[in-house]
């Protein structure tokens, strides 16, 4: 089987989506041939079955040459898959819904967040399937739709015996946004005297919140910006307490990957309290997606 996926970013180094790279290493390896769109493209190291195709972000083009684009290569690219596989963002969907149903392709959809619009119902009824994590989604209501595992390549991420975890250390790993509750980790570590690292990046967005979090930090609070998996998995093999405030309906794939590589938990999440590892690796998430793109 042949596979269109349409994803943000291919940028193994991205702080936010460098995880994705993994997933389509793992899908090269269980259908015949990838066709990938993504709106920006960074470095990337992928089999010879795949092939990136960028909307051009990373080049500055424009909205108007995204629509261009992606368009030209969806008809280009038509005859090389049999399926669509959109990660995350539903405007595809409803972008090139109507040329997929006529070409025959099947559409799945990936989508987990908590709140959702007259558009989600629309991207969910154009899909064939709709994919969520957790059970807080806007998407897990639908009968359509097929709850999944995280994905976590626990190869990857596991404890290190060679790494000396720092005891009575705390982590916040993740998005410097509101939703994710930087402040309210903050002030708990304060108020607590516990010493904790902040890592994460700051979106244009969310610019004012992060200068707020900058400048309610301690000498026992150590902010250090965007990190990539590699440094990810360091500072989870060498801190003791993972902590992640954010709220019922999203999973965040952070509080897994620490799970993996052995730290304490923090979770404010009910959704995420109570898991096994092994029910959320990228190999069985992996196996349940070939299953049902089938």
């Amino acid at each position: 089987m042949r596979l269109l996926i349409i994803t943000q970013k291919v940028n193994k180094n991205d702080p936010i989506l460098g995880f994705f790279h993994r997933w389509i290493e793992e899908f090269a390896k269980r259908f015949e041939k990838l066709t990938v769109i993504c709106l920006e493209k960074g470095e990337y190291s992928l089999p010879e079955n795949v092939r990136v195709l960028s909307l051009g972000k990373e080049e500055g083009r424009s909205k108007a040459e995204y629509l261009s684009r992606f368009y030209r290569y969806i008809w280009e690219e038509r005859n090389n898959y049999d399926a669509v596989f959109v990660h995350m963002n539903q405007e595809y969907v409803l972008l090139g819904w109507k040329f997929w149903k006529l070409w025959g392709k099947r559409i799945y959809l990936w989508r987990n967040h908590a709140k959702g619009d007259f558009w989600t119902r629309l991207a969910v009824l154009f899909s064939d399937k709709v994919f969520y994590t957790s059970p807080s989604s806007y998407t897990a209501k639908f009968r359509k739709s097929v709850q999944m595992p995280v994905g976590i390549d626990t190869d990857f991420f596991k404890p290190d015996s060679n790494i000396t975890r720092m005891p009575g250390t705390y982590l916040f790993l993740g998005r410097i946004s509101p939703i994710k509750k930087v402040l309210e980790f903050i002030d708990w570590v304060k108020e607590n005297q516990y010493k904790a690292t902040i890592a994460g990046p700051i979106l244009a967005e969310d610019r004012e919140y992060g200068e707020q979090v900058k400048r309610n930090l301690t000498d026992k609070i150590k902010f250090l910006g965007p990190v990539n998996q590699e440094e990810a998995l360091q500072l989870y093999q060498s801190h003791e307490t993972y902590v992640n405030m954010t709220p019922a309906g999203s999973m965040d794939k952070t509080i897994f990957e620490a799970a993996a590589s052995g730290m304490k938990l923090e979770v404010r999440n009910p959704d995420a309290k109570d898991f096994r590892v092994e029910d959320h690796s990228l190999k069985l998430l992996m196996e349940k997606l070939k299953l049902a793109l089938i």
